[in-house]
């Protein structure tokens, strides 16, 4: 592929660099990149590789745009709410660079897709919030045979790494070999994530795929790069790969891609009938409310996520301040706890339980949850 006058014109400052060059330039307008979500990290990444002339770029996501989301997501606007994140990013890419040919995934990666998608791929970048499909994109980069640029934000801190097992390095699964169970590690939308962080990571994830189709500098791969942003520090480990791992050691245990492996779920094993269960869908907590005596509510978010939306009806105990206070509640009548997706009320329960409240019960999904199902009128976030 030779470069036109006005593409060479248009990407100088990258040709001018010695290490690029015309050949490095032709070689990312030749590549096909893979961005797994278009939010936090996917939005920086999928505009500097648009910008540096990537000639065709995949984009998986099935998700849409909220306000919430805008601290972060710099892919998409305020008139954008509501609209389909992969409408509202190509439109933004578009806008960035017209001359590249953009590649929409609306199912987004599921586990029957995966590994056939991401061989149609030079690089992956992921750029997906939550383990399931972290895990996943992970396992299918190894089979297609793929690199995996990786990235994570959690409150102030930010991880990238290129993992790319038959090129010698680890994979994910060699730093964590298996997925946390559900509720041990909060996710950002339960524990925050600052916003201009995730700039920093998803434009290191771009570098990241940027050098390994030109084939320059020195790469991730064995290597965990850290970004404190509080105090500003940076500092790499070094990752090898791990004989044991279960997808790329000697003896894997994981040799395909198989659905149920992925799913993650809060939900507790079923309660005998004469038991209070441990969760409860919001259809079943709405009906238990409208009994003539109807259990109690606790919601156990913050004052501030409170300010925002609430149930009405319901009594506030932040989870921090429920060991001080757990004495406020009536231990004899049904109680119901609600967050803001299930995973902190979810914990309540258990320790309300394990102080002699036996009737307390966990509303999967929480408030947002409740949001999109019972009252649509209440406030997302």
């Amino acid at each position: 592929m030779s470069l036109t006058p006005e593409q060479i014109s248009r990407y100088s400052r990258h040709v001018r660099l010695p290490q690029v060059g015309l050949e490095g330039q032709e070689k990312l307008a030749k590549a096909r990149v893979l961005i797994v979500g278009l939010g936090g990290l996917g939005s920086p990444a999928s505009l500097y590789l648009a910008a540096a002339g990537i000639g065709t770029l995949g984009l998986a996501e099935f998700d849409a745009v909220e306000p919430h989301n805008l601290q972060r997501q710099i892919l998409h606007g305020d008139a954008d709410s509501g609209r389909s994140k992969l409408e509202s990013g190509m439109e933004s890419l578009r806008a960035i660079n017209p001359g590249i040919q953009l590649i929409p995934h609306p199912e987004g990666v599921q586990a029957d897709n995966a590994v056939d998608l991401f061989s149609q791929y030079d690089v992956i970048v992921d750029g997906t919030d939550n383990f399931p499909t972290r895990y996943l994109n992970n396992d299918a980069a190894f089979f297609a045979g793929k690199p995996l640029v990786y990235g994570s934000v959690f409150q102030f801190e930010g991880q990238v790494s290129l993992f790319e097992p038959r090129a010698g390095g680890p994979c994910y699964r060699c730093l964590f070999p298996q997925m946390p169970e559900p509720g041990t590690v909060p996710n950002c939308e339960e524990a925050g994530v600052f916003g201009a962080l995730c700039g920093v990571i998803g434009s290191y994830q771009a570098m990241e795929a940027i050098k390994r189709i030109v084939g320059i500098g020195e790469s991730l791969q064995g290597r965990l790069l850290v970004v404190d942003s509080l105090a500003q520090r940076h500092r790499t480990l070094k990752l090898k790969p791990d004989p044991q791992c279960p997808l790329c050691g000697e003896a894997p245990a994981i040799t395909e891609i198989k659905a149920d492996t992925y799913e993650w779920s809060c939900a507790e094993p079923e309660t005998p009938a004469e038991e209070s269960p441990m969760e409860v869908t919001v259809q079943d907590a709405h009906s238990l409310l409208q009994h003539e005596n109807p259990p109690a509510l606790l919601d156990v978010r913050e004052d501030f996520e409170v300010a925002i939306c609430k149930i009405d009806g319901a009594r506030v105990i932040p989870l921090g301040e429920l060991p001080e206070r757990y004495t406020e509640l009536d231990a004899k009548q049904p109680l119901l706890v609600y967050c803001h997706h299930g995973m902190r009320s979810l914990k309540a329960a258990h320790f309300l339980r394990s102080k002699g409240v036996e009737t307390a019960t966990s509303i999967a999904g929480g408030i947002d949850a409740w949001a999109r199902e019972i009252e649509p009128g209440i406030a997302r976030y």
